[in-house]
């Protein structure tokens, strides 16, 4: 089986495979190289915005292999070319690129798809026009030689794309990468083999970068942007030849790490803002744009083509780096980021993983914040917004976040909130809580030392399998599922739906819980508002262990803003 792809082989689905390996690797080396982030401003987000730039590109080029399975019709195979996969890659880091070396490894994949895609797209309509089997069976497949000059390629855009580019940088890995790679794709080697010779060539030079920058060297550190292009590279070549590297030289902090905090960007007496952007604009207006922002600040990085770019630019007055960008053209998805703000908070440990809890009332944030959840407060008719959850997540200064939305209605909000935390780099995953009694049962299984997955599993299954009922009173006559009730009754909802109308708190409760219990139940939890006696827990309490030896009943008093009563059955 000559002729069918293998491990030396460069076509969509090794694309594929590179991007899901230079991903994980990343995101081993993330903390690794955040730590030893030095240049050009010392704000320990390199690996992170490399991670974040390279899950983009990753989230991208799965999107067109789904899409173009979708689209299979008679006459098609509905996969995905090496031309469609690369343009994928690149589009996608394009797009989503974070910081200054995001934006840098994002032009390195455009170089790359440059010369892959447009050869292939050749080689593709060739074999098309003329019926050729063998220029058929050989489309999509990218020889050594074309690879190295793609390296090349994405070496020299890279150069171009940065105002005054500075060697012992991400760029002088990617040049070394390239002439090892072209040294050996001289000859007639294969793609696995440029590939392997780019990774040699690229951790050389990453070694030799504290000589050649001063603030590397004295910070006692490589390169942090090299270093994650390392990974990318060695993703590269474990793709095409199916051997892992021998060693991953920026995990387990393989690489010196500063001994002392680094200044932020005001110690360093450069500019205090980064500012991010999207930009369609014409190339003429690009170039216009550069010399404007050139003389603003430095760090400028501006990548992309064909209409679409991606600026990047460390500046003092933010809003002039954008008022730049309108001159030339559509600037959207602009970031601002202020870098004292980022060195403060890089200074402060970060947990690896934390709860943030949506809850209705003072007591039950208390019970939470002693569980060690982070809690937003949600007071009858005002739900929080979007942004309250975002700064709760960034309150809990996480790596990992588990949000419990605590009702249907906030569902929507904590969504939006998650995929906000997830662009900063935060793994949140959100349990759809409908009640806070869900959002106990959640936290009371939380394990901080299981995978974050299982943890996600098991407080899901514990909230799932708690049923929930809320007591309520009526403030005016109205048709509900169990009847009619009238201005003043007591409802009890179960599961979301008014199953009791009664005429007390008491007598409602206990019909509730009745109904609940019938289906079987272990534990009971009440939940009562501030208005309510101790009595009624009391009484409750007693009427449970009467009629349900087997099950116990715990009780809580929700606070200011509670429901009069919240019950729980697990």
């Amino acid at each position: 089986m000559a002729n069918e792809p293998g491990p030396h082989t460069l076509d969509a689905e090794a694309v594929r495979t590179w991007s899901s390996l230079a991903l994980a690797a990343l995101g081993r080396a993330r903390e690794d190289i955040d730590a030893i982030n030095v240049y050009p401003v010392a704000d320990a987000d390199t690996g992170t915005n490399l991670y974040l730039t390279a899950e983009a590109a990753d989230r991208a080029l799965t999107e067109a292999f789904e899409k173009a399975a979708s689209e299979v019709t008679e006459g098609t195979t509905g996969t995905t070319s090496l031309s469609e996969a690369v343009r994928a890659y690149a589009h996608g880091a394009l797009i989503g690129a974070r910081g200054n070396s995001g934006t840098i490894l994002a032009q390195l994949l455009r170089g790359v798809a440059d010369v892959l895609g447009a050869e292939n797209a050749d080689n593709t309509e060739n074999a098309e026009r003329t019926g050729d089997a063998a220029a058929d069976r050989d489309r999509d497949r990218a020889s050594g030689p074309l690879l190295a000059r793609a390296l090349t390629r994405a070496a020299e855009e890279a150069y171009q794309a940065v105002a005054h580019p500075v060697e012992g940088t991400m760029l002088t890995v990617a040049g070394a990468a390239a002439r090892a790679g072209a040294a050996v794709g001289a000859a007639a080697a294969t793609a696995a083999d440029v590939a392997g010779a780019a990774y040699d060539g690229a951790r050389a030079a990453l070694a030799e970068t504290p000589g050649q920058l001063a603030a590397l060297s004295r910070a006692g550190v490589v390169d942090a942007g090299g270093c994650g292009l390392v990974a990318v590279l060695g993703a590269l070549w474990q793709a095409l030849s199916g051997e892992a590297p021998a060693e991953e030289p920026v995990r387990g902090r393989a690489v010196p790490v500063p001994s002392t905090p680094q200044p932020c960007a005001e110690e360093q007496g450069g500019p205090g803002y980064e500012v991010i952007y999207l930009l369609e604009a014409s190339e003429e207006a690009v170039g216009e744009l550069r010399e404007r922002l050139d003389g603003l600040g430095d760090s400028l990085v501006v990548v992309g083509g064909d209409g679409l770019w991606n600026v990047h630019v460390h500046v003092d007055d933010p809003g002039a780096a954008v008022e730049a960008g309108v001159v030339a053209g559509r600037p959207y998805r602009i970031r601002i980021t202020h870098f004292g703000d980022e060195r403060r908070r890089a200074k402060a440990p970060r947990a690896q993983r934390a709860v943030v809890a949506v809850v209705p009332g003072e007591g039950l944030a208390a019970l939470c914040g002693e569980a060690g959840a982070t809690t937003v407060l949600a007071r009858p008719g005002e739900a929080p917004a979007v942004t309250e959850l975002v700064d709760a997540v960034a309150r809990a200064h996480a790596r990992e976040v588990i949000l419990l939305a605590g009702s249907v209605e906030l569902r929507a909000a904590a969504g939006a909130a998650a995929e906000r935390a997830r662009a900063d780099g935060v793994r949140v995953a959100v349990i759809p809580t409908r009640s806070a009694v869900q959002g106990l049962a959640a936290l009371a299984v939380h394990d901080p030392d299981a995978s974050f997955d299982e943890d996600v599993v098991a407080m899901t299954a514990a909230a799932g399998a708690t049923r929930y009922a809320e007591l309520a009173v009526a403030e005016a006559r109205s048709f509900t599922s169990a009847g009619i009730c009238q201005a003043g009754d007591v409802l009890g909802l179960i599961d979301g739906d008014v199953a009791v109308i009664g005429s007390g708190l008491s007598e409602t409760a206990e019909a509730v819980l009745e109904r609940m219990l019938g289906s079987g139940g272990e534990l009971v939890t009440l939940v009562l508002g501030p208005e309510v006696p101790d009595t009624l827990a009391a009484h409750l309490e007693a009427y449970v262990q009467h009629g349900h030896l087997a099950v116990d009943t715990v009780t809580y008093r929700g606070g200011r803003w509670s429901a009069p009563l919240l019950i729980g059955v697990e």
